[in-house]
């Protein structure tokens, strides 16, 4: 039949045997009382496998905490008042940290209220408001920025730069292990840009050689914009720095350790034996293959610093934020720098990054006009 023939009429079925319809609550999308409010086992999952292991652990953590002084307060932490959110928020700015004595920064603020609306949302219940909570931070924020305090600023890690990078790298012992993989750790993180939780999920069929025989193509995840990338690292002229030979070193040791799949970095002890067992309190620990995990990458990078009397904060996310200065230093391009590094395009990061990079460079506005200067003042 045509679809033409199909008679469209504006009518209602109705079964004379169903029950009359009973007024009730409105169905609020999303919330307790939405029967499509909910996900099977494999779905939730799915979801979970979306959000870093690192992000949802501190956020429970956060939310933990937060729930702790609701129960202190007299208040309900589930589903939370915005004026409690707000009120904890206030508390925090006053109350000093036990292991630092101070309170939480700024920045830390904002990440603890996305941590409660987040825990609000996973579990289908209504999203408190947080404005009050957020100009909380905003006048904190003030406060310590007209007291000149550090605080006020991100606490951003030290860029390892390549002149930096050397003095590192000549502090390992690289004829062993444990100096291979610390070397490939330092080398192939600036050279692929990586954040430290991306690097160390390589793994050693994450690196396959040019068929060129000009480098390796490395086969990152980047997190945050959730895509696979294949970077081509170049062989470097400066052997010390180069992060392809470096790579191959490593893996050349693993494979005469029977190491030939699966983590590229892996933990070691004192004496250089590939991922020993951990044990808390007398169970299992850490990631069963052997993985590093980030904050193993970024004691690597703190050690060699270290050692190399480099004063800092030295984290495995300096050698992310030291490419960018690098490349930037030798003329490179804020568009090949960003899809380098896998950045998205318009990166409020990256620029960043850019603008730390070009101070006190060529680049500097005030830079292009003395040099602007200059050559009138030499023509006239």
């Amino acid at each position: 039949m045509d679809e033409h023939d199909l008679e469209v009429v504006d009518a209602e079925l109705v079964d004379d045997n169903l029950p009359a319809i009973r007024e009730r609550t409105p169905l609020v999308p999303g919330s307790a009382n939405d029967p499509d409010a909910w996900l099977p086992p494999e779905a939730q999952e799915d979801v979970k496998a979306g959000i870093a292991d690192a992000t949802r652990t501190a956020y429970e953590g956060h939310f933990q905490a937060f729930a702790k002084w609701c129960a202190t307060e007299g208040r309900r932490p589930l589903p939370a008042a915005g004026d409690s959110v707000a009120a904890y928020i206030s508390h925090l700015t006053r109350t000093p940290r036990e292991r630092t004595g101070r309170p939480y920064g700024p920045g830390t603020l904002d990440g603890i209220i996305a941590a409660i609306r987040t825990v609000h949302r996973d579990r289908k219940e209504p999203v408190p408001e947080t404005k009050g909570a957020r100009q909380v931070v905003a006048g904190y924020r003030k406060r310590l920025s007209e007291a000149k305090d550090p605080a006020a600023r991100p606490n951003r890690a030290t860029p390892a730069k390549r002149d930096v990078l050397r003095q590192a790298v000549r502090t390992l012992d690289r004829t062993t292990l444990v100096g291979k993989r610390d070397a490939a750790l330092l080398l192939l993180g600036h050279a692929c840009a990586t954040r430290g939780g991306e690097l160390v999920m390589c793994d050693i069929e994450s690196v396959t050689p040019d068929p060129e025989g000009r480098g390796i193509y490395v086969r990152v995840y980047r997190k945050k914009i959730k895509q696979w990338q294949d970077v081509d690292v170049f062989y470097d002229e400066d052997l010390e720095l180069c992060a392809v030979r470096a790579t191959s070193d490593l893996i050349d040791a693993l494979a005469d350790e029977g190491h030939t799949t699966g983590p590229l970095f892996l933990r070691m002890d004192r004496w250089g034996y590939l991922a020993p067992p951990m044990r808390r309190a007398g169970k299992p620990i850490g990631d069963p293959t052997g993985r590093m995990t980030l904050e193993a990458a970024s004691e690597i990078v703190q050690r060699a610093m270290a050692r190399a009397g480099q004063p800092g904060r030295w984290r495995s996310h300096s050698l992310r934020r030291g490419f960018v200065n690098s490349a930037r230093a030798a003329g490179a391009d804020i568009v090949d720098i960003g899809r380098h590094g896998g950045w998205a395009d318009g990166s409020k990061a990256l620029l960043g990054y850019i603008e730390e990079a070009d101070a006190f460079s060529s680049r500097n506005p005030l830079a292009q006009i003395n040099e602007a200067e200059r050559k009138q003042r030499g023509n006239s």
